[in-house]
Order: C-alpha cells, then structure tokens, then sequence
C-alpha cells in the first residue's frame, strides 16, 4: 500500500484586549511563541513584560492576549495595509513605503559562510516534519555561532514568528541575530526582520528583488544559496556585496 504523508494544518485565533486580531492557517504547536513573535513583529510588545496575559481556550485553539493599551492604541492607529503575501496567508505592513522600514542603528557582521553551512545542516538535521514530509518550512535564529530557536510550519511567516517569540519568551530580543530559512526570503519577510532589527538572514534559496531593497533600507544583510559552494551576500547599496 502506497504510504500517504500529509502536512497538519489548522485554524488558530487571536484576540488582543477584546478585539480580534488574527486567525493562522499554520501547524498546531509551538503556539505561545506564534502568538508572542507575531504581537511582537506588530509592535503591540517590545519584550516579555509587555504581554500582561496570555490565556488559551479550552475549547479550541485560541488565545486571549492582554497588552498595554497604549501599545495596542498606536499600533491600531497606523496607516498600515492587509497584503496578500508571496509567501504564505497575509501580513500587516508599508510595503508601499521604504521610508516606512524600521533600520539598524549598527552595519550587520557577515557570518563566516562556512559556518553558516553547517548551521544549515543542524537545521535540516532537527526538522522532523520535513524529513517526514517534505512539505512543511523551517526557521531558526542562531549567534552565529549555535542555534538559539528552532521551528517549522506549513507557513514560512509563521516558522518565523515562532522563533522570534521563544526568543521573546526567554527574555531575549533578537537584535543582532542571524536568521536562517529554508524557502525564499520575500518582501515580507524581509519586513519581519526589518522590524525585530535582525542582523543577517541567509536561505539556500534567494531573495525577491522586494526582499532586497527593504534589506537595505533596514540596515540587513541577506544571504542568499547559503548551503551552496558559491552564496550571494546582498549589502550595498547596488544590491550586492
């Protein structure tokens, strides 16, 4: 009998202060960190002590987020769109407006690329789910040097929210660290990790020419065909290193 390998994906809602937020098509775990990587790429937290409760349902996957409500006020205020991402699902941004990307105070260090490879290697080491189905996206925050947070979701975004909030989670903003994903980084990705002030993010895939112009803007290097014996390093203003 032919062995049928299927992707788990479900439903998972989220109310900020009363009102409703969001609802994920994604893999159902590492679900606190979903919740808490996405409040904090939206701006309604800057760290841990800014989320004042976290309650999930007991009757379906859900969650109830309280934050402070002058946080809640500016981020519901902004002139923000609802885009249909290259991606996976939709995600809340100034695509429209470079102006609009938050930037790095301090020029990103490129990783030692070999290093990087092998980081590569633990990643795709530690994915289960791939290994079992092939179809699901993986994400992974590391100094450099090891790997901090790891995660995978049938959405890219949603992998990347996941990691970003155990970092949150853990007392750890991620400013400064190296994100690692397995599929192409697009604009809106890019913009995730323009707002968590990333410093690098490497794919053995490649960046959209969206993905590359938000980078620069942001002060972030990308790092493209990461595993390959030839990457592609995007800094400068002309679009490569």
């Amino acid at each position: 009998m032919t062995r049928h390998d299927a992707v788990e994906e479900a439903p998972v809602w989220l109310e900020v202060n009363g009102e409703s937020a969001v609802t994920w098509m994604c893999t159902p775990d590492q679900l606190p960190e979903l919740v808490v990587g996405w409040l904090y790429g939206e701006g309604y937290i800057d760290s841990r002590d800014d989320l004042r409760s976290l309650r999930p349902c007991a009757q379906e996957l859900g969650f109830w987020a309280e934050v402070p409500r002058e946080r809640y006020e500016t981020v519901e205020g902004a002139e923000r769109r609802r885009v249909l991402a290259s991606g996976c699902g939709a995600v809340t941004t100034n695509l429209g407006s470079l102006s609009a990307v938050p930037r790095r105070t301090m020029p990103p260090v490129i990783p030692n690329l070999a290093h990087t490879r092998k980081l590569f290697k633990e990643l795709f080491t530690k994915g289960a789910r791939y290994n079992e189905t092939g179809g699901i996206h993986a994400a992974a925050l590391t100094d450099g040097e090891t790997l901090l947070a790891h995660a995978e979701d049938i959405g890219r975004h949603n992998a990347v929210d996941k990691v970003l909030g155990a970092m949150i989670m853990a007392g750890r903003r991620p400013d400064d660290l190296i994100m690692l994903v397995t599929g192409r980084i697009s604009g809106e990705l890019a913009f995730k990790a323009a707002r968590a002030r990333l410093a690098v993010v490497a794919t053995p895939s490649v960046p959209s020419s969206l993905a590359v112009e938000i980078a620069q803007a942001g002060g972030i290097a990308l790092i493209g065909r990461a595993v390959s014996g030839e990457p592609q390093v995007w800094t400068t203003a002309d679009g490569r290193r």
